[in-house]
Formats: C-alpha cells, sequence, structure tokens
C-alpha cells in the first residue's frame, strides 16, 4: 500500500513539474512525436509541418494543458469539452496507432452481422446501429471497409457528449453523403423512439419480426448494433450507461466494445462466462503504472468495468491485446448479446434439452433464461445424465450470472469446458497433432460406418473425422479430447468449411500458409468459433502467415522439422525430394535404398531418435506406450503387475526394431507422391493436389460446406470416461479410441474404468476401434473380462505393411457382447 501511495505521489509530482517547465520539454517532445508519427505511420520520416503540429497539439492537450471549465457547459460535458475542443480536429490523425482494436472490433461485429443476415434475420427491416460515445465518426466511416453501411443499415446513430467532437462527424458525414444521425447528448438519455419516428424506413410495420410479435416485443424502438469504442473506460457513471444499453439492445443484438483495461488472472478466477482468460493477465507492475497514467486525463481502468459489461450481457468473442507501439497498452475486444432474450421457436429448445439426456447433454443454446427455468426442478431425469456443462449453466443460473460462452454461439458444436483446469492448462497452450497419424481408409473399411451410427473418436488433427463425414456422413459424431488447443484446431478446420471458399482453405491446410489469414480469421472464421477457440487462433496468426508452413508448429511441427534439417545436414535435401516425387514404386524403392543407411542411422538413432524427448515431444509417444514397444522387443509377458523399470535397459534395440519395421515396409510398399500423404507431408510440410487427405478434395468442400454438414458433430474437452459415463446407456455404436489404451498404467485401475464406461455406452454388438504399439497389449484381457469380445484385425509383422501410416503393431476391434451387471 505504502509503495502504490508513493508511485501515484511521484506521478503527481512529475506532472506538476512537467506544467512549471513547459517550454524546454516541449522541444524534447517535440523531436519524440516526430520519431512516433513516423512510426504510426509506418513510413519513413518524412513528416509535413501540419503532421509535426499535429502530433504537438495532440500532446499538449493530452498531457500538458491543464483542464479549464466552460461555463456554459456542466458536469462531465464540460470535462469532456474541455480535453477535447483544442485536439478535435486532428483527433483521428493522433489516434491511429494509440487506440488499437477499433478495426477489429467493427470487423468481428460486421461478420457477426453479416453470419444473422444469411439466417434470415433481417429479412423483414434492416438493421438499426448506435455508436456510444463515437466522438468524430471513425468507426462508421471505418465499418465501410466490412459493410455497405448506407446499404446495410436503415438508420445509424452517433451519440456523443462533446459538441466538438460531434461537429467533426457532422462534417465528415456531408463529406461522406451518409445520413448519419449526430447526436450530442448523455448516453444515458438516448432513446430511439425520440429518433426514429422521423424516419419512413423504420415505422413499426417493418420493424415488427413475426416471431417476436407472439411474443409482445416490438422491436421498432431497439438496435441491432451497439459499439463503444475506448468511451466505457471516459463514463464516470458507467453502470446505468450499461444498463441502458442492456434496454436499446434488441433481443438479437449486438454489442461490439473496445476499451484499455488493466487486470489480474486472479480476478475472473471462477468466471467460467467471461470466454476465455488468454493473455487477459496484466502484471502488477503493469496494472500500478497504466491505471495511474490514464487517471492523471480522466480515463479510468479500474476491473469493474469490463466486469459489469462481462456481467450483464452473454459473451459471443472476448479478445486481450497489446499496444507494443506504446509500451505495451492493454486493451480488449468484446463482441457480446443479451443474456437473456425472447425465442419462439421454444420446441426447438425443448428437443436439445432432450438431447442433453442422452448423448450430448452440453448442448443447450443461448435461447434465454425464461426457458431453462422451468426445466431446473425435474427431478425425473437421473443426476448421472447431466453433464457438468449443464450443472454448471444451472449454477449461473441460480446465481443470476451470465451462462457460459459457449451457449451464446452461433453454432453450438463446441461443448463447454473450465480452461483454468490444471488437465487443461499441463499442454503449454498447444497442441500436439496439427494433423492425423492414423489411416482412416482402414477405419472405414473396417467398421463401414454408416448414416445410422453414432461415433465417439479422439480429435487429434481432426482429419480422420472429418473423413468419417465425407464419407459415411454418421448421424452423430462426438470428438474428444483433453487437449483444449486440439479441440481449437478443430474448430478452425471446421469453421473454414462453413465460411471459406475451396482455394482459402486448401491455401490454409493443404499448402500450409495463407497470408491474409488474419483477415479471414475476423471477417469470416469468426462467426463459427467459439471465443476460446477465436482467441487461440487470433494469438497464433503466424502459423499461417509466416514463411514457415502451418505444419511446422506444434508437437508433430518439431519432428517435420527436425526430418528437413536433418536432411540438410546430411546432404541428403535432393534425394528425399526424389523420394517425394518418384512415379512408380520401383523408382522410390531405388531411391530408399540409396538413403536408407542415413536415415535408419544407428548413431542418429542412439543420439536422438531412440531417446525418450523425441518420443514424446516431437512423435507423442508417452512413457507406458515405449514399454509396449519394449516388451514386444524383448518378447516379455504382458503381466499387468510388472515394473517397467525391469526392461528399461532394453530400450534401444526395441525401438530400433520398430522404426525399421515402421519405415521399410512404407518406403517399399506405398507410394509417397500419390496415396500416402502423412509422410509426403512430413517430409515436405505440405501437401499438393495429387497427395492430400480426402477432406482436402474438391468434392469434400462441396459436401461439407453445406448448411448442416457439422450439425452432428459434438466437441468436448474432457477425459473419455467423462464424456461417456454422462451419455445416456447404448447410445454409441462405435468407438474410435486411437491408441489412447496404450496411456494407461498397466498397474493402476484406469484402463478397467474406461472399459467399463464404453460398455454401458455402447449398444448391444456395439464395436471399439484402438490401435496398439503392442501386439497383444496386456489392456486386451481387461476388454475380455467386461463384457468385449477382442479381435484382432491387423497385426504389422516385419516386412508387411497393414495401412499407409504403418506406425502401430496392431489394430483391434472389440465387440460388445455382454451388459455388466
Amino acid at each position: 500500500m505504502a509503495v502504490t501511495t508513493l508511485f501515484l505521489s511521484s506521478l503527481s509530482t512529475a506532472r506538476s513539474i512537467v506544467t512549471s517547465y513547459m517550454g524546454p520539454l516541449l522541444v524534447l517532445v517535440g523531436l519524440l512525436l516526430i520519431v512516433y508519427a513516423a512510426l504510426s505511420s509506418q513510413s519513413k520520416i518524412r513528416l509535413s509541418y501540419n503532421q509535426v503540429l499535429n502530433f504537438c497539439t495532440f500532446f499538449y492537450s493530452s498531457f500538458l494543458k491543464p483542464h479549464s471549465k466552460d461555463d456554459s457547459l456542466v458536469g462531465q460535458q464540460g470535462a469532456l469539452e474541455s480535453f477535447y475542443k483544442v485536439q478535435a480536429n486532428v483527433y483521428d490523425e493522433t489516434r491511429k496507432r494509440l487506440l488499437c482494436g477499433r478495426e477489429d472490433m467493427l470487423a468481428l461485429a460486421a461478420a457477426q452481422l453479416n453470419f444473422q443476415a444469411q439466417q434470415g434475420l433481417f429479412r423483414h427491416s434492416k438493421p438499426v446501429w448506435v455508436d456510444i460515445g463515437g466522438g468524430t465518426g471513425y468507426n462508421i466511416e471505418a465499418m465501410h471497409a466490412f459493410l455497405d453501411v448506407p446499404e446495410f443499415f436503415s438508420a445509424v446513430f452517433l451519440v456523443d457528449l462533446s459538441p466538438s467532437l460531434c461537429g467533426v462527424a457532422k462534417r465528415r458525414f456531408q463529406r461522406l453523403g451518409w445520413d448519419v444521425k449526430v447526436v450530442c447528448q448523455d448516453a444515458r438519455t438516448f432513446r430511439l423512439e425520440d429518433h426514429l419516428e422521423k424516419l419512413d424506413d423504420a415505422k413499426p410495420a417493418a420493424r415488427e419480426l413475426p416471431e417476436y410479435a407472439s411474443a409482445g416485443i416490438n422491436l421498432v424502438y431497439k438496435a441491432d448494433l451497439i459499439t463503444m469504442s475506448y468511451s466505457l473506460s471516459m463514463i464516470p457513471d458507467y453502470y446505468t450507461v450499461v444498463d441502458s444499453i442492456v434496454r436499446l439492445l434488441a433481443p438479437t443484438g449486438l454489442i461490439g466494445v473496445v476499451d484499455f483495461y488493466v487486470q489480474s488472472i486472479v480476478e475472473t478466477a471462477g468466471r467460467n462466462y467471461v470466454g476465455g482468460s488468454l493473455n487477459r493477465h496484466v502484471n502488477w507492475l503493469g496494472r500500478l503504472f497504466w491505471r495511474a497514467w490514464f487517471d492523471c486525463d480522466r480515463v479510468s481502468l479500474e476491473g469493474a468495468r469490463r466486469d459489469y459489461l462481462e456481467y450483464r450481457f452473454g459473451t459471443k468473442k472476448i479478445l486481450d491485446q497489446r499496444n507494443y507501439l506504446l509500451g505495451g497498452i492493454p486493451y480488449y475486444v468484446f463482441i457480446g448479446c443479451h443474456c437473456q432474450g425472447v425465442f419462439a421457436r421454444s420446441q426447438d429448445l425443448l428437443e436439445t434439452v432432450d438431447a442433453s439426456c442422452t448423448e450430448s447433454p452440453q448442448i443447450i443454446p443461448a435461447k434465454g433464461h425464461e426457458f431453462l427455468l422451468p426445466l431446473l426442478p425435474q427431478p425425473a431425469i437421473a443426476v448421472e445424465t447431466r453433464s457438468k456443462a449443464y450443472e454448471s449453466a444451472i449454477i449461473n443460473l441460480s446465481s443470476n450470472l451470465p451462462l457460459p460462452s459457449t451457449y451464446y454461439q452461433s453454432h453450438q458444436a463446441r461443448i463447454y469446458y473450465d480452461e483454468q483446469l490444471d488437465k487443461h492448462t499441463q499442454f503449454n497452450g498447444d497442441y500436439l497433432y496439427s494433423f492425423a497419424w492414423e489411416d482412416p481408409r482402414v477405419d472405414q473399411r473396417l467398421l463401414q460406418i454408416s448414416d445410422n451410427d453414432t461415433i465417439l473418436c479422439l480429435t487429434s488433427g481432426g482429419d480422420n473425422l472429418l473423413e468419417y463425414l465425407v464419407t459415411a456422413n454418421p448421424r452423430r459424431i462426438h470428438a474428444v479430447d483433453l487437449n483444449p488447443n486440439q479441440n481449437h484446431l478443430l474448430e478452425l478446420k471446421v469453421a473454414a468449411f462453413q465460411a471459406l471458399p475451396y482455394c482459402d482453405l486448401w491455401k490454409m491446410f493443404g499448402e500450409g500458409q495463407h497470408p491474409d489469414f488474419r483477415r479471414l480469421l475476423l471477417d469470416k472464421l469468426s462467426p463459427h468459433m467459439s471465443s476460446q477457440a477465436f482467441q487461440f487462433w487470433a494469438k497464433h496468426v503466424g502459423r499461417f502467415t509466416s514463411s514457415t508452413s502451418f505444419y511446422d508448429y506444434g508437437g508433430s511441427g518439431h519432428a517435420i522439422k527436425l526430418v528437413r534439417s536433418l536432411a540438410w545436414l546430411s546432404g541428403l535435401r535432393h534425394e528425399i525430394q526424389k523420394l517425394c516425387t518418384c512415379k512408380t514404386r520401383n523408382e522410390q524403392r531405388e531411391v530408399w535404398s540409396s538413403i536408407r543407411p542415413m536415415i535408419l542411422s544407428r548413431t542418429l538413432h542412439w543420439a536422438l531418435v531412440g531417446t525418450e524427448w523425441f518420443l514424446w515431444k516431437a512423435a507423442g509417444v508417452p512413457a507406458a506406450q515405449r514399454q509396449l514397444i519394449i516388451r514386444d522387443g524383448m518378447d516379455l509377458p504382458c503381466q499387468e503387475n510388472s515394473r517397467h523399470e525391469k526392461v528399461s535397459d532394453a530400450t534401444g534395440e526395441a525401438m530400433w526394431d520398430y522404426i525399421v519395421n515402421t519405415l521399410d515396409p512404407v518406403a517399399q510398399n506405398t507410394l509417397l507422391s500419390d496415396e500416402n500423404y502423412h509422410y509426403f507431408l512430413t517430409l515436405t510440410g505440405r501437401y499438393t493436389r495429387r497427395c492430400h487427405p480426402l477432406y482436402l478434395g474438391p468434392k469434400a468442400h462441396r459436401k461439407l460446406s453445406q448448411p448442416h454438414a457439422f450439425s452432428g458433430l459434438r466437441i468436448h474437452t474432457d477425459e473419455i470416461n467423462e464424456i461417456i459415463q454422462r451419455f445416456k446407456p447404448a447410445t454409441l455404436t462405435i468407438a474410435i479410441i486411437m491408441d489412447s489404451m496404450d496411456w494407461f498404467d498397466p498397474n493402476s485401475t484406469a484402463a478397467s474404468t474406461q472399459v467399463c464406461a464404453l460398455n454401458r455406452a455402447l449398444k448391444p454388438k456395439g464395436r471399439v476401434l484402438l490401435r496398439s504399439a503392442g501386439l497383444k497389449p496386456w489392456y486386451v484381457a481387461v476388454f475380455e473380462k467386461h463384457g468385449f469380445s477382442a479381435k484382432r484385425v491387423a497385426a504389422r509383422l516385419p516386412g508387411m505393411c497393414i495401412d499407409r501410416v504403418n506406425m502401430y503393431a496392431s489394430t483391434w476391434i472389440m465387440t460388445k457382447i455382454d451388459d455388466l451387471a
């Protein structure tokens, strides 16, 4: 406390000194402003006299000029006019780099509006936009880059309390020839009925939607979009302003806010409705400094402003960023909607709630508390059929809090999860697999997936489940992964099909690069993604825009980069390129024989490939799976109570044999340039039009870009057990769990717990498809003990290739034959 007091006192003293020695300081400031202006315009340091004068005016008005009082204006209006009157005409030029995020907020809002328009929401009338604290009208003109403002909106209002800024705005719209209503008024007292009744195209008949008319709601005096750009932090009585926005916003309306903030991650602990906390934390020094600095100009950065905004509105998208050009000023972008709304199509909600008791209990759309509350006291449904997300929603409703942000999204595929749990944060904010290492063609051949199947599968890179949707179109797919970032990747791929043409999809996931990815993320993809997934990809834009491939990132990216680095160091780069362009298998075998001694070098294996670090970090092989490989290599019995330490010394030879038995058959029996896209991608970092996963073909895009292509997809972020234990019994027909059973410790009960849960969730004769690094893994007996028959449908013996990947020693199908008591 003493440190804080001393710091604030020092700032106050510094401001007094600045005022006393204004002349000498302005000389120094002038030089600094030249540098700042040059950087802000991102051009060479050649400024006109007027530009230098404008920045000097900005600095004087913002930091040196004492606040004066205009006798004709009182209260907050007088304070604002004192601050802005001198600099009103130079406001826009001097704020381009200071007020970051305005274009991002407008792009996100425009994307949501476009999506609503595509869904037919504005088929009866055009939307109304109110920009609160709009100042000079910059936002409204900037919105024209994303929407045709005069054509898209029936009416646009700019509300601001500063007469000087409103004067600039009026001149702007006169120049543009736009009919924008500039209202110099306190936002707390602004009402659309005072202005819309004068507009011919906003008559009640045109602004009445049938589904809301039946509920007794008139939209004549409601806004479809309300925006606030760096104004919430300057409003003293922000509670009443936010409350007035709640009343002003239409039931399906959007609110967009961008502003400065400072908050600790501790402040958001336990708040499951904020839409993600990635990059939200500001360290103690930053919180102290920026709060004190902005307070000098009556800009308040206390966390309560943002907290109240998130409390009164449901979160659609949230983005926390830094303005690093000016010292890392924290700012946020918020896109929200009503926490409570009226929706006439209650049958849709009832069907969704019914699904919450069977396969996907988390899917309860954001259709208002008034429909959910009558459902709360129903004891007829067993507790075990309720999901964690449902329980979380009930807690929020009973506490008068917004629902978790997943309920307010345009699509309900992504299921709510608590991102702050240790089991989700253990992955250090990244995915392990950017693509799938399993062969989906074999899955379809073995399982014969049909449109009647309900499938549970691991997300991984998302490639395989996308292929299931292309080739079989199952009734429902539950994608499960404990790593939230794997599901963020799946969401991105799904959003690309929903929002992008084939050429953009191919650039992103075929070539692994897209220079305009950030624009696509904001303008096209964002309405189709959860807030958490959007945050993740906003942070990792460079994975598509950099000179390296998207596939060079994530855990699997370590392996891809290592392969290319080793090829360069060993002088085999040209030979590997030849390997990837061979047109026949005989030609490929000849090239392979020439580079095999280096690729399968025992020295390289001893130094790197066979190490535990490489196997986990690059190849994703955990310690328990490594022990399965060692056991097969030493021909040891698979006893559950055997200790791993007994065989740890034999790792080298067993791992060597495993790698040889993996790569040799692939090079001998599959053509990399034509069919084996898994290894082609690993060696080149991209796909080709000839060699790529089925889901990246034009026909697949035509199918998966249809409106309801993903209506049966549910994306869960949790352990498999946590998901299937809450399913209604006998729900699933197929569970594809890849090699996840290999990860269990034979000495624990985790495997038997999961097998029992699978038995409960599967229908009679339901099947479990799994792969293993062992020829006969120890947990086969566990399946047989708990109501399954086990059949090994493929075994990789020396020289044999069981599929295009050939990474696993065996493939199994476990069929449910008995219900457990």
